[in-house]
């Protein structure tokens, strides 16, 4: 048996610690005796960023037939391992923009150090802005900004690495993402679990909600996770 190798520890603001750990060729990132995210799991989170592309139409216009009249402005919530972020990149054209927010600087200190591999150059694409700050800081200074804000942080609405983190998913920070995307807009949101009252918050605050599951394999196995697309009226 390969025994897990401790590489790193990330200091979460009154939070426990999160670890990075290597399992042979595999990373996970743990908190306490809990997997965040390892190497092996990607597929729910590429589909966060490849699903919300698709909707908002691709590189082509949403009839399939032209180009869009616009390039895409998106907020990815969350650096995490990347998997977001990197599938993102692979379906956006050349004149679209990211925006990456991560609070916690240890994480990107890996994927510049121990998992650049992983990481493979993403963060110094032309058309990522990596902003060190809580994503929920970027969405209430936005207004209209955003085609598109792409949240996974923490373990979706129910909160397990910071208690703040429960704001983004409140009324008041449901309001403020809406605030913050342009007509047509999305919110996506990744969560490991159903939460038929998130689902209840994202109607009342005017979103078309459309709830799909997602598996945590690129391969079609694993977990059931969740991926809310809340879509702001035209």
């Amino acid at each position: 048996m390969i025994p897990r190798e401790h590489i790193a520890t990330a200091n979460v603001p009154d939070g426990p610690e999160l670890r990075l750990m290597k399992h042979g060729s595999d990373f996970i990132i743990a908190l306490e005796r809990t997997d965040l995210m390892n190497t092996r799991m990607s597929g729910s989170e590429e589909a966060l960023a490849t699903m919300t592309v698709d909707r908002l139409g691709g590189r082509d216009g949403p009839d399939g037939l032209g180009a869009r009249v616009k390039a895409l402005n998106i907020l990815i919530g969350g650096y995490g391992m990347g998997f977001t972020l990197r599938a993102a990149l692979g379906v956006l054209g050349a004149d679209d923009s990211l925006t990456v927010a991560e609070l916690l600087p240890e994480i990107i200190e890996w994927a510049r150090g121990p998992m650049v591999d992983v990481t493979a150059g993403c963060l110094d694409d032309p058309r990522v802005m990596l902003v060190m700050e809580d994503v929920g800081v970027m969405i209430e200074g936005a207004r209209g900004g955003y085609d598109a804000i792409l949240l996974d942080v923490d373990n979706g609405p129910e909160s397990l690495v910071m208690r703040e983190n429960e704001l983004l998913y409140s009324r008041r920070g449901l309001k403020q993402a809406w605030t913050a995307l342009a007509p047509g807009g999305i919110l996506a949101v990744w969560s490991a679990f159903k939460d038929p009252a998130f689902t209840k918050q994202l109607r009342e605050t005017g979103f078309k909600v459309d709830e799909v599951t997602v598996r945590a394999r690129s391969n079609g196995k694993g977990a059931r996770h969740v991926i809310w697309f809340a879509q702001k009226a035209v």
